[in-house]
């Protein structure tokens, strides 16, 4: 006997965001992800396996509960727009613990774009001024459209102040974007002109560089940082003084003090995790004047709740095609009989192709002779 998994596409995950609509998946998605936060010490949880090279990285982030395990496999390659591909491409697994049957083979690089924007837009409702309405976006790729409709749906920003070193993208995004009702698209020269005014400063660049996007002089008081883009070692985005100067907030401390912003720091600077302000251990933020900075680099357990999420949307919406990635067996101590099986069954054409395939090669070197 085998259970099927099910598989689900990006033509999938995409149907599902239609029919709860943009703002409709958001908020069902954080809601899944801040369930699991709560949750915290019921994870068993690790940083993720990542294996660099020149180019780029390649990450494996695997997370279980008692009764669900998951992972992510996801990468990262800054060069790949190039060739026409994603810079960040991605499928992960959920799968029972108690038998380790798959249940569910998703795409996940629309889904890792929806889940991060939620977790930001989470973050920022407990770090972020109650009266924020303004965001400035610097890097206005792939991640930047989720971004700016979690804010706008989830926190209420209505003007967006948009900088990109490559005027295409911000032109993308305006594109994108432009029937949002309520939802002002400012294009800047600068990032130093899109932080100006800004209630919010959102970071999603994707260079694999140690970079200084933000700077203390750029930041009016009480803003949130919302740093997205600084994900893997020798790769930041906010001056160290920033850093220094604000309360910083991340999702799993071992991981973040490899790959985050806060690699800069020294070991024993101090962070809060998003688990403890969200159950009331530590705060979110302290005054109205404070900088607070969300040092994300993407955690396991935002996957696990997003591929719940796609399990029981796609059960709902009935979705998906079911897969057979485990031999059904008649009996599970015989696996080889799984191949004798097929044999038979295929075996005449196998034979048939095999003696086409005989008689060819012959009549190609009679021929050549």
């Amino acid at each position: 006997m085998s259970r099927m998994t099910l598989l689900l596409t990006p033509r999938d995950v995409a149907l599902i965001v239609q029919a709860q609509g943009m703002a409709g998946a958001l908020r069902r998605l954080a809601r899944e992800i801040e369930t699991d936060f709560r949750r915290w010490n019921e994870f068993d949880k690790s940083p993720r396996s990542a294996s660099h090279s020149r180019d780029g990285v390649i990450e494996l982030m695997p997370i279980a509960d008692r009764a669900l395990y998951s992972f992510k496999y996801v990468n990262g390659h800054p060069g790949n727009t190039r060739m026409g591909l994603p810079t960040v491409m991605a499928f992960g697994v959920l799968a029972d613990v108690a038998t380790g049957t798959p249940e569910l083979l998703s795409e996940l690089t629309l889904t890792t774009a929806l889940r991060t924007a939620a977790t930001s837009a989470l973050a920022a409702r407990l770090m972020a001024r109650r009266d924020s309405r303004t965001m400035a976006l610097i890097g206005n790729g792939a991640q930047a459209e989720f971004q700016a409709l979690a804010f706008h749906h989830l926190l209420g920003i209505h003007e967006i102040r948009l900088f990109d070193i490559d005027p295409a993208a911000t032109a993308k995004l305006q594109h994108n974007l432009r029937d949002v009702p309520g939802l002002l698209l400012t294009a800047c020269a600068s990032a130093a002109e899109a932080t100006r005014g800004a209630d919010i400063v959102t970071t999603a660049t994707a260079d694999k560089t140690r970079a200084t996007l933000v700077t203390p002089d750029m930041l009016a008081p009480g803003t949130h940082v919302n740093a997205i883009g600084g994900d893997c070692p020798g790769k930041t985005e906010i001056h160290p003084d920033v850093l220094q100067a604000a309360h910083v907030v991340v999702e799993y401390e071992p991981q973040t003090r490899i790959e985050g912003d806060i690699q800069q720091m020294p070991p024993s600077f101090p962070v809060t995790e998003l688990w403890q302000v969200l159950l009331g251990q530590a705060p979110g933020r302290q005054h109205d004047g404070q900088w607070t900075v969300f040092d994300s680099v993407g955690f396991a357990l935002e996957d696990f709740a997003a591929l719940r999420w796609l399990r029981d949307s796609a059960r709902e919406l009935k979705l998906g095609v079911p897969a057979e990635l485990v031999p059904a067996l008649s009996d599970p101590k015989n696996l080889f009989g799984q191949i004798a099986q097929h044999t038979r069954a295929h075996g005449v054409a196998i034979d048939e192709r095999a003696r086409q395939s005989a008689h060819d090669a012959l009549a190609r070197s009679r021929a050549s002779a």
